[in-house]
């Protein structure tokens, strides 16, 4: 049976699913037992080691990912005037990949996929609104009033629950986006032992809400009140709420032997231009507000990055401790001729072209990645679950979309990687489809519109579309959209009718 097939089976029964998930999460505890070795034991090999060699090292991980960063937003991805001189070294003293993806050019199912190794042709969240109400979708409290929201479902493997399993302690704060109160999506039900942050998006719009979660306690922030379009006082800033949240999970779990897994969704520089105090931008004239608070939340944001690596440092905790930066989708505005957000890329969120979905992706693991490299390999958010696994000497579920790509953060050649097709459809704007295998980069913006062909190796800002010159490609992307994927009842696609 293909991978294919197993999902497309997994799919048809919720009742199966949840014996399969229970079969499978309790199968984890056998595997965390061969998984012995304490994270605190690595020391710096002579020479860079191998997957093969590090399998089951267990090492303590950190997965940072901003909301709403561009491709070109950081220096050593071309960016000359937003200062983030931490991502910077971090890149320079790890590996920096150019050919990333996020899981969706939107918020909640780029998560999803990041959760749940699935992309969004198969994985439970396809969109921030469900189009269709039942199926598990939950009317919204609160600022989102009205709305509906679809969380992960119990039967869903999240790569929190297999760290979980394998012994890690499991923590996450910042925006989550996949789960109301009360629901079988929150945080703590989906394999997180600590929480602290904002469950939906429209909370997230501001970053001086009125409340946040602490686990499934709802905290009200005394020193926030008014509304999202006007507040009448602004004295927490939640963003340093998740950075304080995070390093005290460091620093409780950082020494006392057992790994820990850190995910650290940061809600800036997402669309809400809010900061304490401008810094250090104060002097450029010639730039807007807006664009001077974009540039202070990242270098906000930087400034806590450094803050974590001293931290790791001080513990001694720095070669045991493998650190991921990225962003959950482009750049919302691009600032064309300021910061040129999207870089060379077409696109920005919300488009298929890369400008939307393509990521900076800056991984470093002291004495265990070679510095300083610049990777080429192509891979996307369903890859990081069994990734993670992979450090922590767990099974990844049968049926998912991603793959390991250990091998290829260690510098070993993963040729499947060019070969393999990656796949992305959107509801947001209509139904529409990406696709990219190789340099060959497929889209379809719209059920009714003609697939668009791009050679991304010679036009890397998907200019030239090339379709009628490659008939047989396109066919062979045609016929993959249409398998790639499986029906949702809460995102039904015109494919769902004419099979």
């Amino acid at each position: 049976m293909t991978t294919r097939e197993q999902h497309a089976t997994m799919k048809t029964s919720s009742s199966e699913r949840q014996l399969d998930r229970r079969d499978f999460l309790g199968s984890l505890a056998l595997g965390s037992l061969v998984a012995a070795m304490s994270a605190n034991s690595l020391g710096a090999p002579t020479s860079p080691p191998s997957s093969a060699t590090l399998k089951g090292s267990r090492p303590n991980i950190i997965f940072v990912m901003v909301d709403d960063m561009g491709y070109g937003d950081l220096g050593v991805y071309g960016q000359r005037h937003i200062q983030m001189p931490n991502v910077d070294q971090m890149a320079r003293e790890g590996i920096r990949y150019t050919d990333v993806y996020t899981g969706s050019p939107i918020c909640a199912p780029s998560r999803s996929t990041l959760m749940t190794g699935l992309h969004t042709g198969n994985t439970r969240v396809r969109g921030n609104l469900p189009r269709v109400a039942g199926h598990g979708a939950v009317e919204c409290t609160g600022r989102g009033a009205g709305r509906l929201r679809l969380p992960l479902h119990e039967d869903d493997v999240t790569v929190a629950e297999i760290l979980k399993k394998a012994g890690y302690r499991t923590g996450i704060s910042g925006k989550w986006g996949l789960g109301e109160p009360g629901t079988s999506g929150v945080p703590n039900r989906q394999g997180f032992d600590e929480w602290l942050g904002l469950l939906n998006q429209r909370l997230a719009h501001s970053y001086y809400p009125e409340y946040i979660w602490n686990n499934e306690e709802k905290v009200v922030l005394e020193g926030n009140t008014g509304t999202i379009e006007d507040f009448e006082t602004e004295e927490q800033y939640v963003h340093d709420m998740f950075t304080d949240f995070a390093l005290d999970f460091i620093q409780r779990h950082g020494t006392n032997g057992d790994p820990f897994f850190l995910y650290l969704p940061y809600t800036v520089p997402h669309a809400r231009w809010q900061i304490p105090q401008l810094e250090p931008y104060t002097k450029e004239q010639d730039w807007t507000e807006e664009e001077k608070v974009y540039a202070s939340m990242l270098t906000r944001v930087d400034r806590d990055m450094g803050r974590i690596f001293d931290l790791l440092k001080e513990l001694a905790i720095d070669e045991s401790t493998i650190v991921f930066f990225c962003s959950d989708n482009g750049a919302q505005n691009r600032y064309n001729d300021v910061f040129d957000s999207s870089g060379p890329l077409q696109g920005e969120k919300r488009s298929l072209y890369d400008g939307g979905t393509r990521t900076p992706m800056v991984v470093r693991w002291p004495g265990k990645i070679q510095e300083d490299v610049v990777s080429h390999d192509i891979w996307y958010y369903p890859d990081v679950l069994p990734t993670l696994a992979a450090l922590a000497g767990a099974a990844a579920p049968d049926g998912i979309d991603g793959v390991s790509v250990l091998p290829s953060i260690l510098s070993e050649p993963q040729p499947e990687l060019a070969s393999r097709p990656l796949y992305w459809e959107d509801h947001e704007q209509g139904f529409r489809q990406a696709a990219r295998k190789g340099k060959w980069k497929a889209i379809r913006n719209g059920f009714d519109e003609p697939i668009e062909l791009y050679d991304l190796d010679t036009d890397i800002g998907e200019r030239n579309d090339i379709a009628d010159e490659h008939p047989e490609r396109v066919a062979w992307f045609d016929t993959f959209f249409k398998e790639a994927r499986t029906p949702s009842p809460s995102w039904p696609s015109p494919l769902d009718e004419v099979g």
